[in-house]
């Protein structure tokens, strides 16, 4: 990639990140993640309380690129085929068409997707993974690139059901916005005073400038020892007394791509350790499941992971 290339790419994330900022008032390290998300072609779940912003920053990143967008909103009674499409019967001739599901977009908006039934929620499990659709027997492609943002309810909420693990896995990410500080509220306060910030909120990347960041990111150099590092990392998990279950071999595969994606997003076309250790706290803890003991303890996942990336040699 040629210096001048590369300069234009970073350009353009940088003004993706602006423009997200324009909108999530406060919330820097989050859009930093999101980006990177993007970036890696990775999936994002966004869990919070009601009001914090995740829906407005799903819409916000679907509004900053020129892709087609759908948004689904997650009911009890939603079915499978209300994603992914279905056959319409002809009565004239006696023919079925099959009618595309919004899932055959570029951004989907899974809005509170754990307030469906698990079997509604697996539906989007082959194209998380595959970027297709099995629909009646037939394969569908999916287009590039596909990404799922999806939010949810802590499950502890009203009307809300646990996400599988096999779907937890395919997330690249898990983001927690949390509440804003004083000030960013005040802020918030006053931008809104007159109209909402996506109302005039312009894309600023187009479908080929994604697909062209996506394939850049693939070719940030990996050094073996860091590779290494990422696998000990994994293996930690693995055998950790307080998790019943660790990372899985995808977990190690989004991580190595999260920690390109990182690197990219900083201007360097190499992997540091940092990268690795900065992607590990937000890809990683959602595919952890605590054992009986450890979950009705005090112990938090996130802090788990922290502890086993202070145990792991760093590469000098």
């Amino acid at each position: 990639m040629s210096t001048e290339t590369s300069s234009d790419l970073s350009a353009k994330v940088q003004s993706l990140h602006q423009n997200l900022s324009s909108v999530i008032q406060g919330k820097s390290e989050c859009l930093d993640i999101l980006v990177i998300a993007l970036l890696s072609g990775g999936s994002v779940l966004m869990e919070d309380v009601p009001g914090v912003g995740k829906t407005t920053l799903a819409k916000a990143l679907a509004k900053s690129i020129d892709v087609a967008f759908q948004r689904v909103q997650f009911t009890p009674d939603l079915l499978p085929n209300d994603i992914l499409g279905s056959s319409i019967y002809n009565p004239v001739d006696g023919t079925f068409t099959f009618r595309k599901g919004p899932v055959f977009c570029n951004v989907l908006l899974a809005d509170e997707i754990n307030r469906a039934s698990p079997r509604t929620q697996s539906a989007l499990l082959e194209a998380m993974s595959e970027a297709q659709a099995t629909i009646e027997g037939v394969q569908h492609e999916l287009p590039a690139p596909f990404f799922v943002l999806a939010t949810q309810n802590p499950v502890d909420y009203h009307g809300t059901y646990p996400l599988p693990e096999a779907q937890l896995d395919r997330f690249l990410v898990q983001l927690d916005l949390g509440y804003p500080d004083a000030q960013a509220e005040v802020d918030i306060l006053f931008s809104q005073a007159e109209q909402h910030p996506l109302e005039n909120l312009e894309s600023v990347l187009s479908h080929e400038d994604v697909l062209q960041l996506q394939s850049a990111v693939k070719q940030i150099r990996v050094d073996k020892s860091v590779a290494r590092y990422i696998v000990d990392i994994i293996h930690q998990s693995r055998s950790d007394s307080r998790l019943k279950l660790g990372v899985s071999p995808r977990g190690s595969l989004m991580l190595f791509r999260a920690s390109q994606a990182a690197a990219f997003a900083a201007g360097r076309d190499y992997v540091l350790p940092d990268d690795v250790q900065k992607l590990a706290l937000h890809v990683l803890p959602h595919r952890l499941i605590l054992t009986s003991k450890a979950k009705y303890g005090s112990d938090n996942k996130k802090e788990i992971v922290a502890e086993i990336l202070k145990h792991v040699r760093v590469p000098t």
